[in-house]
């Protein structure tokens, strides 16, 4: 009687090991392309929403009902509901969730939608400084080149120095720092293996929205309820909240640190594009001047990255 051949293994088979990682690449890119599209846009929504409500209320809203909806992913698909482990989760909600959506949300409603996507994208620049110490990742002349060329496009956007101008500058800045410290926090808990994503991007949203509990509760929060309303805050809190972070963590978890950074070089042309388009967010020769100066810092990052290939 003739015998089938035993199933091999994906660890043994010949090549199942090295295309099963090639295949865990190429989906993180692909997930970094959609995502560049998805978060272009959101800073427009964001700029849609705090239109009709407060900042807080589109920060909190959007980061509650995002948690929700993933909590209700895992019951439906199955999966436990108990939370990962609380501390570095903690961590992890009140740097990506609480920080960078509060300064992300105020930053929209001091300036325009598509300056503070520039400006907020920095990010990168930020996680090449922060992976440094903290992740072994070296710093070369292109990179430092880079850190320069923004720092002069950022000292074009700010100028002239004015109160308005500064509170429209530094806190997108301050969104791209904060976020990019989250980054290196997650790469540290994201190792493929280690954690359930989907479960650790619901319980981290959860905890940071719960920490911009108490703010919602003594602060007056106004909102219009309008069709415009609506459809922004549903954009945000299932496409850019709920799964835009699910889809971070997995690229996080299957790429290098500065690797991470190569596909938000589109995002920041995406906001001002459609800003210029629908919001009609023209900005001056000055302010071009500057984003043009952070967008060519943001490929001389990425090229850095290509240049060094992945960390091992």
């Amino acid at each position: 009687m003739r015998q089938d051949p035993p199933e091999q293994d994906a660890r043994t088979a010949p090549g199942g090991g090295p295309r099963a990682a090639r295949s865990g690449v190429a989906a993180a890119y692909a997930a970094l392309a959609f995502l560049a599209l998805v978060w272009g846009y959101s800073w427009v929504a964001t700029k849609v929403a705090t239109h009709y409500a407060s900042p807080l209320a589109v920060a909190w809203g959007r980061t509650a009902l995002g948690a929700l909806a993933l909590l209700t992913v895992l019951r439906l698909t199955g999966r436990t509901l108990r939370p990962t482990p609380l501390a570095p989760t903690l961590v992890l909600g009140l740097l990506q969730t609480t920080g960078f959506t509060i300064l992300q949300t105020l930053a929209v409603s001091a300036g325009g939608a598509g300056k503070a996507a520039v400006l907020a994208y920095t990010m990168p620049l930020w996680l090449a400084l922060l992976a440094w110490p903290f992740l072994g990742e070296r710093i070369g002349r292109l990179r430092w080149a880079a850190l320069a060329l923004a720092a002069s496009g950022l000292a074009l956007i700010a100028t002239p120095l004015q109160v308005r101008s500064l509170a429209a500058t530094a806190l997108p800045v301050a969104a791209g720092l904060v976020w990019a410290a989250s980054a290196v926090w997650a790469i540290r808990m994201c190792r493929p293996g280690r954690s359930d994503l989907l479960s650790l991007t619901a319980w981290q949203m959860a905890w940071g929205a719960a920490a911009m509990a108490p703010f919602a509760l003594l602060l007056p929060i106004e909102v219009r309820w309008t069709a415009p309303f609506v459809a922004a805050m549903g954009f945000l809190v299932l496409l850019a909240t709920a799964l835009g972070w699910a889809l971070w963590l997995f690229i996080l978890s299957r790429l290098p640190a500065t690797a991470a950074g190569v596909g938000s070089l589109a995002t920041p042309v995406v906001g001002v594009t459609i800003a210029a388009l629908q919001l009609h967010e023209l900005p001056s020769a000055r302010e071009l001047g500057g984003m043009l100066c952070i967008v060519v810092a943001l490929g001389a990052n990425a090229l850095a990255s290509t240049v060094r290939g992945p960390r091992a």
